[in-house]
């Protein structure tokens, strides 16, 4: 399976356990297409939430059901990134827009501190 960096998937998560996220949810790709494309089975997401009072929190960006292919606006939650492996995305929803994809870099910046 082929993802590229932006696409907003629908991930099969495990129960969550205290803040996890879990369940079927949305996730967006952060891993870089190279890391993508190479035979690793594993790719870097951050999770999406519908929750938009985390719109406000440092690094957040806030997308419109437009842009993110999604039912309902959301926001994508920098502070919780994983590592899934492939199998567990199961539809493609969208690519976000290139400006999200930059404040989505400068959101990972801020919580990664590089």
């Amino acid at each position: 399976m082929v993802v590229k960096r932006g696409e907003v998937w629908w991930a099969i998560l495990e129960e969550p356990i205290g803040s996890e996220p879990g369940y079927r949810r949305p996730v967006v790709i952060v891993s870089s297409n190279e890391f993508n494309q190479s035979k690793i089975n594993t790719v870097l997401v951050a999770i999406v939430t519908s929750n938009l009072n985390l719109a406000n929190a440092p690094g957040n960006i806030l997308v419109s059901k437009k842009e993110s292919g999604l039912s309902k606006e959301s926001v994508v939650n920098v502070s919780q990134v994983l590592t899934l492996d492939k199998t567990f995305l199961s539809k493609k929803a969208k690519k976000i827009p290139p400006n999200k994809i930059e404040s989505l870099n400068e959101g990972l910046r801020l919580v990664l501190a590089i």
